[in-house]
């Protein structure tokens, strides 16, 4: 999906890799609940470190079992894996489940080609972020924007992205507990709390 090809930045971006699971109405929407917790029990299998429901909320936030039992046929699942072999553990294992679904993987280009390459799954469609047009000085720094673009639609706000930054660059704050703080800002999961520590962590390591 478009909403989660703007993630900015290299820090730790090898290492952040975005899934989707999506139907489309009419054509493959019957028994969504039964079908995603089919997925859920392969994500969670391989080891997703964020997933959720946009219609409940992420895993950082609510617990696994209340995600799950609010499941609907208008749920979207998505979350993060964080290496090119737990993309391909994934694909494969989803591939053999065939429960009909779209399944939408994000990130470095050439590496997803790869992992789909070796999964023996054929791309459908490839979209690519054209990158930021407009006036660029009104936006927040680079280090902010890694930060908040992980979560595609906004929810993760500039100010208090920067304000943790601050907490952590003054002690006040781990980077572990300010990345898990923020990740809980993004309700449909694919927010990279560990990608997020990384980041800060050199907010921590500036001031020492």
């Amino acid at each position: 999906m478009t909403h989660s090809l703007h993630r900015k930045g290299d820090t730790a971006a090898d290492k952040d890799y975005v899934w989707f699971m999506y139907q489309a109405k009419g054509i493959n929407d019957d028994n969504i609940p039964e079908k995603g917790k089919e997925f859920l029990a392969v994500v969670e299998e391989v080891g997703s470190v964020n997933w959720g429901d946009v219609k409940t909320g992420p895993i950082v936030k609510y617990p696994k079992d209340e995600v799950i039992s609010k499941l609907q046929d208008k749920s979207r699942l998505r979350g993060v894996f964080t290496s090119k072999e737990k993309i391909v553990e994934f694909l494969m294992k989803i591939k053999a489940k065939d429960l009909g679904l779209s399944v939408i993987i994000a990130g470095y280009l050439d590496i997803i080609l790869d992992a789909c390459k070796e999964a023996e799954v054929i791309p459908h469609t490839i979209n690519f972020s054209l990158g930021i047009f407009g006036n660029k000085d009104r936006l927040p720094e680079d280090r902010t924007l890694e930060i908040t673009t992980m979560c595609g639609h906004h929810m993760v706000p500039d100010k208090i992205v920067a304000k943790k930054r601050q907490q952590v660059k003054e002690g006040k704050k781990e980077p572990e507990e300010a990345a898990l703080e923020l990740a809980a800002f993004c309700p449909c999961g694919i927010f990279n709390q560990l990608r997020a520590e990384e980041i800060l962590k050199l907010e921590k390591q500036l001031n020492e």
